[in-house]
Protein backbone atom coordinates (compact mmCIF):
# COMPACT_ATOMS: atom_id res chain seq x y z
CA UNK A 1 0.00 0.00 0.00
CA UNK A 2 0.63 3.76 -1.08
CA UNK A 3 0.20 6.71 0.82
CA UNK A 4 -0.55 9.74 -0.58
CA UNK A 5 2.04 11.59 1.47
CA UNK A 6 4.38 9.11 0.09
CA UNK A 7 2.78 9.35 -3.67
CA UNK A 8 3.66 13.01 -2.84
CA UNK A 9 6.60 13.39 -2.35
CA UNK A 10 7.57 10.82 -5.25
CA UNK A 11 5.91 13.49 -7.80
CA UNK A 12 6.22 16.53 -6.00
CA UNK A 13 2.54 17.14 -5.58
CA UNK A 14 0.43 18.26 -2.46
CA UNK A 15 -1.87 16.24 0.10
CA UNK A 16 -3.91 18.10 2.22
CA UNK A 17 -3.04 17.32 5.82
CA UNK A 18 -6.14 14.75 6.61
CA UNK A 19 -5.15 13.09 3.52
CA UNK A 20 -2.02 12.15 4.22
CA UNK A 21 -2.32 8.45 5.38
CA UNK A 22 -5.29 7.58 2.96
CA UNK A 23 -3.48 4.61 1.24
CA UNK A 24 -4.33 3.40 -2.19
CA UNK A 25 -2.97 0.16 -4.13
CA UNK A 26 -2.72 0.01 -7.89
CA UNK A 27 -3.70 3.20 -10.67
CA UNK A 28 -6.47 3.19 -13.19
CA UNK A 29 -6.40 6.45 -15.58
CA UNK A 30 -10.47 5.63 -16.78
CA UNK A 31 -13.48 5.78 -14.52
CA UNK A 32 -14.84 2.71 -15.69
CA UNK A 33 -12.08 0.13 -14.49
CA UNK A 34 -11.43 1.85 -11.29
CA UNK A 35 -10.99 -1.17 -8.14
CA UNK A 36 -11.63 -0.87 -5.07
CA UNK A 37 -8.84 0.85 -3.56
CA UNK A 38 -6.85 1.98 -6.43
CA UNK A 39 -5.98 5.94 -7.32
CA UNK A 40 -7.94 6.93 -10.37
CA UNK A 41 -5.45 9.41 -12.22
CA UNK A 42 -7.70 12.43 -13.93
CA UNK A 43 -5.77 12.83 -17.16
CA UNK A 44 -6.65 15.43 -19.58
CA UNK A 45 -7.84 14.07 -23.01
CA UNK A 46 -10.66 14.37 -24.90
CA UNK A 47 -12.33 15.52 -21.71
CA UNK A 48 -11.42 16.68 -18.53
CA UNK A 49 -10.54 13.89 -16.36
CA UNK A 50 -11.72 15.53 -13.23
CA UNK A 51 -15.19 15.18 -14.34
CA UNK A 52 -14.85 11.63 -13.66
CA UNK A 53 -13.35 11.56 -10.41
CA UNK A 54 -16.88 11.90 -8.53
CA UNK A 55 -17.99 8.38 -10.71
CA UNK A 56 -14.44 6.56 -9.08
CA UNK A 57 -14.79 7.56 -5.94
CA UNK A 58 -18.32 5.87 -6.18
CA UNK A 59 -16.66 2.83 -7.64
CA UNK A 60 -14.59 2.72 -4.36
CA UNK A 61 -11.17 4.45 -5.43
CA UNK A 62 -9.13 5.33 -2.69
CA UNK A 63 -8.30 8.65 -3.81
CA UNK A 64 -7.68 10.57 -7.16
CA UNK A 65 -4.80 12.23 -8.58
CA UNK A 66 -5.30 15.86 -10.70
CA UNK A 67 -4.37 19.13 -11.49
CA UNK A 68 -6.67 20.79 -8.79
CA UNK A 69 -8.17 20.11 -5.27
CA UNK A 70 -11.77 18.97 -5.62
CA UNK A 71 -13.89 19.55 -1.60
CA UNK A 72 -14.24 16.78 0.16
CA UNK A 73 -11.50 14.40 -2.06
CA UNK A 74 -8.53 12.52 -1.13
CA UNK A 75 -6.20 13.76 -3.66
CA UNK A 76 -2.49 14.41 -4.56
CA UNK A 77 -2.62 17.65 -6.60
CA UNK A 78 0.36 18.01 -8.98
CA UNK A 79 1.24 19.89 -11.91
CA UNK A 80 1.11 17.28 -14.51
CA UNK A 81 -1.26 14.42 -13.73
CA UNK A 82 0.47 12.53 -16.36
CA UNK A 83 4.04 13.28 -15.39
CA UNK A 84 3.03 12.40 -11.67
CA UNK A 85 1.34 9.19 -12.67
CA UNK A 86 4.70 8.10 -14.07
CA UNK A 87 7.02 9.72 -11.00
CA UNK A 88 4.66 7.68 -8.99
CA UNK A 89 5.29 4.56 -10.75
CA UNK A 90 8.63 5.11 -10.31
CA UNK A 91 8.95 5.91 -6.43
CA UNK A 92 7.39 2.55 -6.55
CA UNK A 93 9.26 0.69 -8.09
CA UNK A 94 12.40 1.40 -6.34
CA UNK A 95 10.71 -0.15 -2.97
CA UNK A 96 10.25 -3.81 -5.40
CA UNK A 97 13.13 -6.19 -5.78
CA UNK A 98 11.38 -8.57 -8.93
CA UNK A 99 13.43 -9.45 -11.71
CA UNK A 100 12.07 -6.89 -14.42
CA UNK A 101 12.07 -8.15 -18.07
CA UNK A 102 11.63 -5.16 -20.44
CA UNK A 103 10.76 -5.69 -23.74
CA UNK A 104 10.41 -3.65 -27.19
CA UNK A 105 10.45 -4.12 -30.85
CA UNK A 106 9.05 -3.35 -34.30
CA UNK A 107 6.78 -6.34 -34.19
CA UNK A 108 6.46 -9.56 -31.83
CA UNK A 109 6.72 -7.34 -28.63
CA UNK A 110 3.18 -8.47 -27.59
CA UNK A 111 3.26 -12.20 -28.30
CA UNK A 112 7.09 -12.10 -26.74
CA UNK A 113 5.90 -10.46 -23.71
CA UNK A 114 2.88 -13.49 -23.27
CA UNK A 115 6.03 -16.23 -23.90
CA UNK A 116 8.27 -14.76 -21.45
CA UNK A 117 5.65 -14.63 -18.77
CA UNK A 118 4.36 -18.31 -19.27
CA UNK A 119 8.00 -19.09 -18.92
CA UNK A 120 8.62 -17.27 -15.97
CA UNK A 121 5.38 -18.08 -14.28
CA UNK A 122 6.43 -21.78 -14.60
CA UNK A 123 9.24 -20.67 -11.76
CA UNK A 124 8.27 -17.25 -10.35
CA UNK A 125 5.23 -15.35 -8.77
CA UNK A 126 4.69 -13.58 -12.28
CA UNK A 127 3.32 -10.27 -13.60
CA UNK A 128 3.05 -8.93 -17.30
CA UNK A 129 1.21 -5.85 -18.78
CA UNK A 130 -2.21 -6.65 -19.23
CA UNK A 131 -4.15 -5.23 -22.17
CA UNK A 132 -2.09 -2.51 -24.27
CA UNK A 133 -0.70 -0.80 -21.29
CA UNK A 134 2.68 -0.29 -22.70
CA UNK A 135 2.68 3.58 -23.00
CA UNK A 136 2.93 6.33 -20.66
CA UNK A 137 -0.28 5.93 -19.35
CA UNK A 138 -0.02 1.75 -19.24
CA UNK A 139 3.16 1.52 -18.64
CA UNK A 140 3.09 3.45 -14.83
CA UNK A 141 -0.01 1.84 -13.96
CA UNK A 142 1.47 -1.74 -14.96
CA UNK A 143 4.51 -0.82 -12.50
CA UNK A 144 1.82 -0.02 -9.89
CA UNK A 145 -0.27 -3.16 -9.91
CA UNK A 146 3.22 -4.65 -9.24
CA UNK A 147 2.77 -6.77 -5.16
CA UNK A 148 5.51 -7.24 -2.99
CA UNK A 149 5.40 -11.02 -3.29
CA UNK A 150 6.09 -10.11 -7.11
CA UNK A 151 8.80 -11.99 -8.21
CA UNK A 152 8.85 -11.60 -11.92
CA UNK A 153 7.60 -8.58 -13.73
CA UNK A 154 7.48 -8.83 -18.15
CA UNK A 155 7.17 -5.07 -19.04
CA UNK A 156 6.10 -4.12 -22.84
CA UNK A 157 7.29 -0.63 -23.96
CA UNK A 158 5.81 0.51 -26.71
CA UNK A 159 6.57 3.78 -28.74
CA UNK A 160 6.34 5.89 -32.22
CA UNK A 161 8.18 8.71 -31.42
CA UNK A 162 12.16 8.92 -29.98
CA UNK A 163 12.43 10.08 -26.32
CA UNK A 164 9.50 7.72 -25.11
CA UNK A 165 10.97 4.33 -24.60
CA UNK A 166 13.34 6.60 -22.58
CA UNK A 167 11.23 7.64 -20.21
CA UNK A 168 9.14 4.46 -20.30
CA UNK A 169 12.34 1.91 -19.14
CA UNK A 170 13.43 4.89 -16.83
CA UNK A 171 10.45 4.28 -14.64
CA UNK A 172 10.08 0.39 -15.20
CA UNK A 173 14.30 -0.48 -13.85
CA UNK A 174 14.53 -3.22 -16.21
CA UNK A 175 16.77 -6.30 -14.78
CA UNK A 176 17.04 -7.83 -18.86
CA UNK A 177 15.93 -5.87 -21.87
CA UNK A 178 14.63 -7.88 -25.00
CA UNK A 179 14.46 -6.57 -28.46
CA UNK A 180 12.42 -8.78 -30.50
CA UNK A 181 13.19 -7.27 -34.11
CA UNK A 182 14.01 -3.95 -35.94
CA UNK A 183 10.69 -3.57 -38.82
CA UNK A 184 9.49 -0.26 -40.66
CA UNK A 185 6.42 0.48 -38.33
CA UNK A 186 6.31 4.05 -37.27
CA UNK A 187 8.89 4.60 -39.81
CA UNK A 188 6.83 7.81 -40.49
CA UNK A 189 7.99 8.98 -37.38
CA UNK A 190 11.61 8.15 -37.40
CA UNK A 191 12.62 8.71 -40.55
CA UNK A 192 14.51 4.89 -41.29
CA UNK A 193 14.89 1.54 -40.21
CA UNK A 194 18.05 2.88 -38.16
CA UNK A 195 15.93 5.61 -36.56
CA UNK A 196 13.82 3.02 -35.57
CA UNK A 197 16.95 0.84 -34.08
CA UNK A 198 17.78 3.96 -32.22
CA UNK A 199 15.05 4.73 -30.42
CA UNK A 200 14.18 1.03 -29.33
CA UNK A 201 17.85 0.74 -27.82
CA UNK A 202 16.75 3.53 -26.04
CA UNK A 203 15.56 0.49 -23.58
CA UNK A 204 18.97 0.48 -22.83
CA UNK A 205 18.75 3.40 -20.55
CA UNK A 206 17.36 2.39 -17.68
CA UNK A 207 18.79 -1.02 -17.83
CA UNK A 208 20.11 -2.05 -14.15
CA UNK A 209 24.08 -1.71 -14.28
CA UNK A 210 24.56 -5.21 -14.12
CA UNK A 211 21.79 -5.66 -16.57
CA UNK A 212 21.68 -8.18 -19.58
CA UNK A 213 20.29 -7.46 -22.87
CA UNK A 214 19.02 -10.12 -25.13
CA UNK A 215 18.81 -9.36 -28.58
CA UNK A 216 17.87 -10.65 -31.96
CA UNK A 217 20.81 -12.18 -33.65
CA UNK A 218 19.26 -12.58 -37.20
CA UNK A 219 19.12 -8.39 -37.10
CA UNK A 220 22.29 -6.66 -38.05
CA UNK A 221 21.46 -3.45 -36.66
CA UNK A 222 21.09 -4.93 -33.35
CA UNK A 223 24.46 -7.43 -34.16
CA UNK A 224 26.48 -4.19 -35.18
CA UNK A 225 25.16 -2.41 -31.78
CA UNK A 226 26.97 -1.40 -28.66
CA UNK A 227 25.20 -1.95 -25.73
CA UNK A 228 27.71 -1.46 -22.61
CA UNK A 229 26.04 -4.54 -21.10
CA UNK A 230 26.47 -8.28 -20.92
CA UNK A 231 24.57 -9.27 -24.47
CA UNK A 232 23.14 -12.72 -25.78
CA UNK A 233 21.49 -13.35 -29.09
CA UNK A 234 18.70 -15.58 -30.06
CA UNK A 235 17.30 -16.68 -33.63
CA UNK A 236 18.68 -19.30 -36.85
CA UNK A 237 22.00 -18.04 -36.98
CA UNK A 238 25.00 -20.02 -35.95
CA UNK A 239 26.62 -17.11 -33.92
CA UNK A 240 23.24 -17.26 -32.11
CA UNK A 241 23.44 -18.26 -28.21
CA UNK A 242 20.29 -19.91 -28.49
CA UNK A 243 19.31 -20.94 -32.06
CA UNK A 244 16.42 -22.92 -33.76
CA UNK A 245 17.08 -26.23 -36.07
CA UNK A 246 14.48 -28.48 -37.30
CA UNK A 247 11.37 -26.94 -37.33
CA UNK A 248 8.23 -28.75 -37.83
CA UNK A 249 5.19 -27.43 -38.83
CA UNK A 250 1.48 -29.01 -38.84
CA UNK A 251 -2.16 -27.84 -38.21
CA UNK A 252 -1.71 -25.29 -35.19
CA UNK A 253 1.19 -26.15 -34.22
CA UNK A 254 5.23 -25.84 -34.58
CA UNK A 255 8.05 -27.97 -32.84
CA UNK A 256 11.72 -27.17 -33.03
CA UNK A 257 15.04 -27.76 -31.35
CA UNK A 258 16.90 -24.69 -29.27
CA UNK A 259 19.98 -25.34 -29.89
CA UNK A 260 22.13 -23.30 -26.70
CA UNK A 261 26.12 -23.65 -26.42
CA UNK A 262 25.29 -26.04 -23.62
CA UNK A 263 23.15 -28.37 -25.03
CA UNK A 264 19.73 -28.89 -26.76
CA UNK A 265 16.07 -29.45 -25.87
CA UNK A 266 12.83 -29.53 -27.66
CA UNK A 267 10.56 -26.75 -27.74
CA UNK A 268 6.57 -27.24 -29.04
CA UNK A 269 4.68 -23.87 -29.58
CA UNK A 270 0.54 -24.34 -30.01
CA UNK A 271 0.98 -21.63 -32.98
CA UNK A 272 1.96 -21.92 -36.11
CA UNK A 273 4.88 -19.36 -37.93
CA UNK A 274 8.73 -19.11 -38.42
CA UNK A 275 7.93 -15.29 -36.83
CA UNK A 276 6.65 -17.12 -33.66
CA UNK A 277 9.90 -19.46 -33.05
CA UNK A 278 11.64 -16.27 -33.15
CA UNK A 279 9.30 -14.78 -30.22
CA UNK A 280 9.90 -18.16 -28.24
CA UNK A 281 13.78 -18.26 -28.34
CA UNK A 282 13.33 -14.54 -26.86
CA UNK A 283 11.54 -15.81 -24.47
CA UNK A 284 13.43 -19.50 -23.98
CA UNK A 285 16.80 -17.31 -23.98
CA UNK A 286 15.15 -15.05 -21.15
CA UNK A 287 13.94 -17.83 -19.09
CA UNK A 288 17.68 -19.50 -19.10
CA UNK A 289 19.05 -16.42 -18.48
CA UNK A 290 17.14 -16.33 -15.22
CA UNK A 291 18.26 -19.91 -13.98
CA UNK A 292 14.95 -21.89 -15.22
CA UNK A 293 15.85 -25.58 -16.34
CA UNK A 294 14.87 -26.45 -19.90
CA UNK A 295 11.77 -28.50 -18.80
CA UNK A 296 10.19 -25.51 -17.62
CA UNK A 297 10.64 -23.21 -20.60
CA UNK A 298 9.59 -25.91 -22.79
CA UNK A 299 6.44 -26.69 -20.01
CA UNK A 300 5.65 -22.73 -20.11
CA UNK A 301 5.81 -22.61 -24.01
CA UNK A 302 3.58 -25.22 -24.51
CA UNK A 303 0.88 -23.35 -22.47
CA UNK A 304 1.72 -20.48 -23.91
CA UNK A 305 -1.73 -18.44 -25.47
CA UNK A 306 -1.80 -15.60 -27.59
CA UNK A 307 -4.11 -12.60 -26.53
CA UNK A 308 -6.96 -10.84 -28.18
CA UNK A 309 -7.00 -10.37 -32.51
CA UNK A 310 -3.41 -11.86 -32.45
CA UNK A 311 -2.64 -14.59 -34.97
CA UNK A 312 -6.15 -16.47 -33.57
CA UNK A 313 -7.08 -19.31 -35.50
CA UNK A 314 -10.28 -20.96 -35.08
CA UNK A 315 -13.16 -22.72 -37.06
CA UNK A 316 -16.74 -21.39 -37.48
CA UNK A 317 -19.49 -22.50 -39.14
CA UNK A 318 -17.22 -24.19 -41.46
CA UNK A 319 -14.48 -21.73 -42.36
CA UNK A 320 -11.20 -21.43 -40.86
CA UNK A 321 -10.70 -18.12 -39.55
CA UNK A 322 -7.42 -16.42 -39.07
CA UNK A 323 -8.20 -13.47 -37.18
CA UNK A 324 -4.82 -11.09 -37.23
CA UNK A 325 -6.65 -7.48 -36.49
CA UNK A 326 -4.59 -5.93 -33.87
CA UNK A 327 -1.57 -4.60 -35.55
CA UNK A 328 -0.30 -4.69 -39.29
CA UNK A 329 3.50 -4.17 -40.50
CA UNK A 330 5.04 -5.48 -43.52
CA UNK A 331 6.27 -7.75 -41.89
CA UNK A 332 3.91 -8.60 -39.71
CA UNK A 333 1.73 -8.76 -43.15
CA UNK A 334 4.38 -11.04 -44.65
CA UNK A 335 4.38 -13.56 -41.71
CA UNK A 336 0.39 -13.45 -41.63
CA UNK A 337 0.22 -14.74 -45.04
CA UNK A 338 3.00 -17.33 -44.91
CA UNK A 339 0.81 -18.92 -42.56
CA UNK A 340 -2.28 -18.72 -44.46
CA UNK A 341 -0.76 -20.29 -47.62
CA UNK A 342 0.57 -23.22 -45.48
CA UNK A 343 -2.80 -23.92 -43.78
CA UNK A 344 -4.20 -26.90 -45.74
CA UNK A 345 -7.24 -26.55 -46.68
CA UNK A 346 -9.27 -27.99 -49.96
CA UNK A 347 -11.32 -24.72 -49.90
CA UNK A 348 -9.99 -21.57 -50.79
CA UNK A 349 -7.19 -19.02 -49.12
CA UNK A 350 -8.62 -15.53 -49.05
CA UNK A 351 -6.61 -12.97 -47.52
CA UNK A 352 -8.66 -9.97 -46.32
CA UNK A 353 -6.35 -6.99 -45.52
CA UNK A 354 -6.40 -3.62 -44.66
CA UNK A 355 -4.22 -0.04 -44.88
CA UNK A 356 -0.78 -0.63 -43.18
CA UNK A 357 -0.61 2.55 -40.71
CA UNK A 358 2.26 5.00 -39.88
CA UNK A 359 4.85 4.21 -42.99
CA UNK A 360 4.68 7.53 -44.54
CA UNK A 361 6.50 7.89 -47.56
CA UNK A 362 6.90 3.96 -47.55
CA UNK A 363 3.49 3.23 -47.72
CA UNK A 364 2.57 2.71 -51.29
CA UNK A 365 5.35 1.37 -52.35
CA UNK A 366 4.93 -0.97 -49.25
CA UNK A 367 1.14 -1.58 -50.29
CA UNK A 368 2.11 -2.87 -53.54
CA UNK A 369 4.65 -5.47 -52.04
CA UNK A 370 2.30 -7.03 -49.87
CA UNK A 371 -0.57 -7.17 -52.66
CA UNK A 372 2.19 -9.05 -55.04
CA UNK A 373 2.87 -11.43 -52.12
CA UNK A 374 -0.64 -12.36 -51.07
CA UNK A 375 -1.40 -12.88 -54.81
CA UNK A 376 1.49 -16.09 -54.49
CA UNK A 377 0.03 -17.38 -51.48
CA UNK A 378 -3.88 -16.23 -52.19
CA UNK A 379 -6.31 -17.20 -53.88
CA UNK A 380 -7.93 -14.23 -53.48
CA UNK A 381 -6.71 -10.94 -52.02
CA UNK A 382 -9.94 -8.56 -50.96
CA UNK A 383 -9.03 -4.67 -49.54
CA UNK A 384 -10.01 -2.10 -47.27
CA UNK A 385 -8.78 1.29 -47.00
CA UNK A 386 -7.39 4.24 -49.14
CA UNK A 387 -3.24 2.60 -49.35
CA UNK A 388 -5.14 -1.32 -49.54
CA UNK A 389 -6.32 -0.46 -52.80
CA UNK A 390 -2.11 -0.33 -53.93
CA UNK A 391 -2.36 -3.67 -52.74
CA UNK A 392 -5.59 -5.18 -54.68
CA UNK A 393 -4.10 -3.52 -57.97
CA UNK A 394 -0.56 -5.66 -56.85
CA UNK A 395 -2.58 -8.27 -56.44
CA UNK A 396 -3.67 -8.28 -60.22
CA UNK A 397 -6.73 -10.74 -61.11
CA UNK A 398 -6.84 -11.88 -57.55
CA UNK A 399 -7.27 -8.65 -56.17
CA UNK A 400 -10.51 -6.86 -55.13
CA UNK A 401 -10.65 -3.68 -52.92
CA UNK A 402 -14.44 -2.03 -51.49
CA UNK A 403 -14.63 1.41 -49.57
CA UNK A 404 -16.35 0.04 -46.72
CA UNK A 405 -16.39 -2.74 -44.32
CA UNK A 406 -20.27 -3.81 -45.05
CA UNK A 407 -19.44 -3.85 -48.81
CA UNK A 408 -16.62 -6.26 -48.01
CA UNK A 409 -18.27 -8.62 -45.56
CA UNK A 410 -21.23 -8.73 -48.06
CA UNK A 411 -19.15 -9.55 -51.05
CA UNK A 412 -17.44 -12.20 -48.22
CA UNK A 413 -20.96 -13.64 -47.63
CA UNK A 414 -21.61 -14.22 -51.04
CA UNK A 415 -18.91 -15.90 -52.58
CA UNK A 416 -16.99 -17.73 -49.67
CA UNK A 417 -17.69 -21.67 -48.82
CA UNK A 418 -17.31 -23.81 -45.97
CA UNK A 419 -14.09 -25.14 -46.14
CA UNK A 420 -12.70 -22.05 -47.30
CA UNK A 421 -9.59 -20.34 -45.12
CA UNK A 422 -9.97 -16.73 -44.20
CA UNK A 423 -6.97 -14.16 -43.04
CA UNK A 424 -8.36 -10.89 -41.56
CA UNK A 425 -5.40 -8.69 -40.96
CA UNK A 426 -4.75 -4.75 -41.14
CA UNK A 427 -4.00 -1.79 -38.62
CA UNK A 428 -5.48 -2.08 -35.45
CA UNK A 429 -6.88 1.61 -36.95
CA UNK A 430 -8.43 -0.07 -39.86
CA UNK A 431 -10.94 -2.06 -37.73
CA UNK A 432 -11.05 -5.20 -39.73
CA UNK A 433 -12.53 -6.83 -36.96
CA UNK A 434 -15.90 -5.36 -38.34
CA UNK A 435 -15.60 -7.12 -41.26
CA UNK A 436 -14.96 -10.45 -39.60
CA UNK A 437 -18.07 -9.52 -37.61
CA UNK A 438 -19.99 -8.74 -40.00
CA UNK A 439 -19.35 -11.39 -42.47
CA UNK A 440 -21.08 -13.74 -39.59
CA UNK A 441 -23.94 -11.88 -39.01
Amino acid sequence: MITLKQAAQWCGGKVLPEYETVCFSGARADSRLVQPGQLFAALSGARDGHDFIPMAMEKGAAAALGQRQLPGVPMIVAENSLRALGDIARGYRQTLSPRVVGITGSVGKTTTKEMIAAVLGTGYVTRKTEKNFNNDIGLPMTVLDLTQDTEAAVIEMGMNHFGEISYLTRIARPDIAVITNIGTMHIENLGSREGICQAKLEILEGLSEDGIVILNGDEPLLTAAHTGHRTLYFGFGANCDLRAENLRESEGQTRFTAVSRNGSFEILLPVEGRHNVMDALAAALTGLTLGLSEAQIAEGLANFRNTGERQNIYEKNGFTIISDCYNAGPESMAAALSILARRQTAGRRIAVLGDMLELGDYGPAAHSRVGRLAAEQADLVWTYGPLSLLTAEAAGEKGRHFDTHADLANALRALARPGDVLLFKGSHGMHMEQVLDLFFR
